[in-house]
């Protein structure tokens, strides 16, 4: 057995442990499917396509989670599983609730769960309005579910009160965060392109919930001092800006083969992320021209699409764009490495290395 003491051996915890969160999570699905026979076959249904959802992902969140915990000296798998599991649980709600507003109905490269009631609604005597209710009403009801779930893995697990406490206030803190993220987003129309706060943005909807609160919720249950808890926060920061400036990026310019996802989905919102913002602000003439009349476009195709890659590329954009997602990359392998103990640190700093190069 590789001992915990040794990157190798926090990898295989988290690996092991792994293991057990998609347990735990298919356990709390198929319990919440029985419980209420009365609701039938729909809520049962709905309670189905959620499980779906975190299949094939990346396991990030609870993957942070497990680490923090192993690596600051936390032994006992059954302390710290079900807190993953609500970490994986809490990205499923925000998964749902982020292809609503973005207008997704496919996620890693199968229906999500508003695509999962359209698929069952074909060839209904439905009109279209009360089919796209229809769709609405799941995807919001589902992310409902999955968002309570998330306290409810917390609160049954058997920890001491003071951990289910503060892990629940963590759960409460990525929420908030989120939402005030999201809403800095949808709300971004309201101000040019090249004027958006994107990282701002990056940082409130992405950063907190995927890499901070899942850090600090190991750490919690480990035992960690307040200025470890600064130190995986600092960290936390950094790795979840540099997540979604590659994640935009991706969003543009990846392979919908790899990545299971649109390349059109952000152009056609309009979606002000830092790669748009730097290529409305560093374009010519003739570029601003184009980004402005195809960014934005419902109707979007993928000749406009390429049209707007080169753009970004020409312009210098993606570059740029990426070299800051290399710069927090480099800020949170410092951190790890002169802040954050061995053998966390070079689990961490493996972990960044990995996502910084992701085709996915």
């Amino acid at each position: 057995m590789t001992p915990l003491g040794t990157v190798d051996g926090v990898r295989a915890f988290v690996d092991s442990a792994l293991d057990a969160v998609r347990a735990t999570l298919d356990d709390h699905v198929t319990q919440a499917m029985a419980e209420l026979p009365a609701a039938g076959t729909d809520y049962r249904n709905l309670w189905g396509s959620l499980g779906d959802q975190y299949l094939g992902g990346k396991n990030l969140r609870p993957s942070l989670t497990l680490a923090a915990y192993a690596g600051l000296g936390g032994e006992d798998p059954e302390a710290v599983v079900p807190v993953a599991a609500a970490m994986e649980m809490l990205h499923t709600a925000m998964l749902v609730h982020d292809d609503i507003l973005d207008g997704d109905e496919v996620r890693r490269g199968r229906p999500n769960v508003a695509g999962t009631r359209r698929r069952a609604l074909a060839g209904s005597r439905l009109s279209p309005e009360q089919v796209e209710s229809h769709v609405l009403s799941a995807a919001l009801l589902g992310g409902d579910l999955a968002l309570a779930s998330s306290y409810d893995l917390i609160s049954r697990a058997k920890l001491p009160a003071h951990h289910r406490i503060a892990c629940l206030d963590l759960v409460t803190r990525a929420i908030r965060t989120t939402i005030a993220g999201e809403l800095l987003d949808m709300y971004g129309d309201m101000v040019a392109p090249e004027e958006a706060n994107s990282l701002l943005v990056a940082e409130l909807k992405t950063a907190t919930y995927s890499c901070i609160v899942p850090l600090l919720a190991g750490a919690q249950l480990a035992g960690a001092d307040p200025t470890m808890v600064g130190h995986l926060e600092k960290l936390g920061a950094s790795l979840g800006l540099s997540f979604q400036l590659v994640d935009d990026d991706l969003g543009v310019f990846g392979d919908p083969a790899v990545t299971g996802k649109s390349v059109l989905s952000d152009l056609r919102s309009g979606k002000r992320t830092e790669l748009l913002r730097l290529g409305f602000q560093q374009a010519d003439d003739a570029g601003q021209a184009l980004l402005a009349a195809a960014v934005g476009n419902p109707d979007l195709d993928e000749t406009w699409a390429e049209r707007v890659r080169e753009v970004l590329v020409e312009s210098g954009a993606r570059d740029r764009a990426l070299r800051v997602a290399r710069q927090h990359a480099r800020i949170a392998r410092r951190v790890a490495s002169e802040r954050i103990p061995a053998p966390l640190s070079g689990y961490l700093v493996d972990l960044i290395d990995s996502l910084e190069d992701r085709p996915s």
